[in-house]
């Protein structure tokens, strides 16, 4: 099984980089309680990488005559995301976890902008080993661009697909997808199915920033994880009891794809 907590939760998403450390203590108990077998957890980097992922461009193609700023801005925002991080893994250390941290960039090749190869070795032995594999969106090698973001979502597919994962949940801010209902535009509803249908009725989250595609990039990769055999849902990480009720395979309040029931 595998969980992402999603940036918009575990930080303060609008503003300078603010962690929520209330939340991050309680999901980290809610996965000590709920997961009773072998977990992957991966984490977005909230405020504390998006904003410096759109002010360096690192989500673009390189501009002319800006290599030395691109350079500087990859490791600005790779020491802010390893600060978060840090604190992921001390929070689930103190909940009585085994976090065992697999940093992506020494393991991934993104080719303009996407993931091209992700050793996922490290997270089997982890695995292997009864420890917890921990990773996060990160600034990584890129083929053309020479560094470029590759996000925690990106990580989920490929690790859904290579260590054979039957659960992939996503932790957010929010219940579930959010669509215009019909004939009522401004009062929109959690829609409980995920289909390719249903990207062009998605309404975008307001205000925060968010350099790895938002909830489209996350629907995206939720239908390639259910292409893979695997269910994947995404629920409320901000409502006490959802993740943990989830990780013991009950039926939450979300939107799902695969075989999960909505």
């Amino acid at each position: 099984m595998l969980l992402k907590l999603g940036g918009s939760v575990i930080t303060r998403k609008n503003g300078p980089a603010r962690l929520r450390p209330k939340v991050l203590e309680r999901l980290a108990g809610e996965i000590r309680d709920g997961a009773s077998g072998p977990i992957v957890l991966l984490h977005g980097a909230g405020s504390f990488g998006h904003p410096g992922a759109l002010r360096f461009h690192l989500t673009e193609p390189p501009r002319a005559g800006t290599g030395r700023q691109r350079a500087r801005g990859a490791s600005i925002v790779a020491a802010e995301v390893r600060g978060l991080h840090r604190a992921v893994l001390a929070a689930l250390v103190r909940a009585g976890l085994s976090p065992w941290s697999v940093p992506p960039a020494p393991l991934a090749w993104n080719r303009e902008g996407r993931l091209e190869s992700l050793a996922t070795g490290p997270f089997a032995w982890a695995i292997g080993e009864g420890m917890v594999p921990v990773s996060f969106g990160d600034v990584v090698a890129d083929r053309s661009w020479g560094t470029s973001i590759l996000s925690a979502d990106a990580i989920a597919v490929s690790l859904a697909r290579d260590l054979g994962l039957k659960r992939v949940l996503f932790a957010s801010d929010v219940d579930g997808v959010l669509v215009a209902a019909p004939g009522a535009p401004g009062r929109p509803r959690i829609h409980p199915r995920v289909t390719p249908e249903l990207l062009d009725r998605l309404i975008p989250a307001p205000g925060a920033p968010d350099a790895t595609g938002g909830i489209r990039g996350k629907i995206r990769a939720m239908l390639e994880i259910s292409a893979m055999g695997a269910d994947a849902g995404i629920m409320s990480g901000l409502r006490h009891g959802t993740v943990a009720a989830a990780l013991r395979g009950e039926t939450v309040y979300g939107s799902w794809s695969g075989a999960a029931p909505p």
